[in-house]
């Protein structure tokens, strides 16, 4: 999938909203372990509806309700619920962030079975599943959607709406230090500042503020990376991995080891950098992340995963090390 939506996409999804009456059930959905451009964007959508009139939105994602630390001030955070307490019959659902079905678990029937879904996404792996799909591989983040489908429907931005996809921009952007950081998105950037928001306060609580035990567990993680000189075609691979234990010992929750791929990545001497989370016995969340001669989406996406072509994910089974092994194999495989 290399094309953004048509125009009949875009109208369709217009259409889903304008449908639903304004008493009627909407609920909103991202991923599993939700970062900052699936959350922003949903809530920012989410405070879109509610200057349109829609009175029951309610927003949610898969899994243990926790809110990373650094999201738990966004406009809009009142709208989430935990997964047990989100609409049973919607009468209209919308998907942010999320590249195929297996990242919602359970919530995945609700998609299935609402009389009318949209699902609003930027990753080149998406399966297609939904009714509506606003797909935009382009686009540097979900909230970039978010904004095409907002203004479509006469939202005007303000300042919460555009705090929310403020964030999610930042993010997924890396603080707009990216490859698919271009002039559309410092444009998007440029209207969403002029609201009012502060982009120095919301990177400082976004980027720059963490508990003195996940600096000390971020130490402790990158002291025990390896450098594969020879992996990936000779392009060289850095790895390193965070146990359930790590996270104990440090009195951290799991969101804190979301950041730790940024440091691992800038080792000069390799091209794809690997963190392996562990998230439970025996199973681990999997960050990819490529300078650009490697594209790590295809290893993701045969594992079950998605992503992009120089980020991406999956979920691997095993010890730590049998995890890295199966990354080593595939890359190989995909190179060749």
């Amino acid at each position: 999938m290399t094309l953004g939506p048509s125009a009949g996409q875009w109208a369709a999804a217009v259409a889903a909203v304008r449908s639903t009456g304004p008493d009627d059930e909407i609920q909103l959905i991202c991923h599993v372990n939700p970062d900052g451009d699936a959350l922003g964007s949903m809530l920012g959508f989410g405070l879109g509806l509610r200057r349109l009139g829609y009175t029951r939105v309610r927003a949610t994602f898969p899994g243990d309700f926790v809110v990373p630390g650094p999201y738990r001030d966004l406009p809009g955070v009142d709208l989430l619920v935990p997964e047990p307490d989100a609409f049973a019959a919607p009468r209209l659902v919308l998907v942010f962030d999320v590249a195929s079905e297996s990242r919602l678990g359970a919530l995945a029937a609700r998609v299935a079975d609402t009389p009318a879904s949209v699902v609003l996404d930027h990753h080149a792996s998406n399966t297609g599943f939904g009714g509506v799909q606003l797909v935009d591989p382009r686009a540097a983040a979900t909230s970039v959607v978010a904004d095409g489908l907002l203004s479509r429907l006469g939202v005007p931005l303000d300042a919460e709406i555009a705090e929310c996809l403020y964030v999610a921009l930042a993010t997924d952007t890396g603080s707009f230090k990216f490859d698919m950081t271009t002039v559309s998105v410092h444009e998007l950037a440029a209207r969403l500042i002029a609201t009012g928001i502060r982009p120095g306060e919301i990177s400082r609580r976004i980027f720059d503020s963490k508990p003195f035990g996940a600096m000390k567990l971020t130490g402790e993680v990158i002291g025990r990376a390896v450098l594969e000189p020879d992996a990936a075609g000779g392009r060289g691979m850095v790895w390193t991995y965070a146990t359930l234990a790590d996270l104990a010992r440090h009195g951290q929750p799991p969101y804190v080891l979301d950041a730790l791929i940024d440091p691992v990545r800038s080792v000069a001497e390799a091209d794809v950098s690997v963190v392996v989370k562990q998230v439970a016995p025996g199973e681990w969340s999997v960050s990819l992340r490529s300078k650009g001669a490697v594209d790590v989406s295809g290893v993701a996406v045969s594992q079950g995963g998605g992503g992009h072509r120089l980020a991406a994910g999956f979920t691997g089974y095993g010890e730590a090390a049998e995890v890295v092994d199966t990354v080593r194999l595939l890359l190989d495989e995909h190179l060749n």
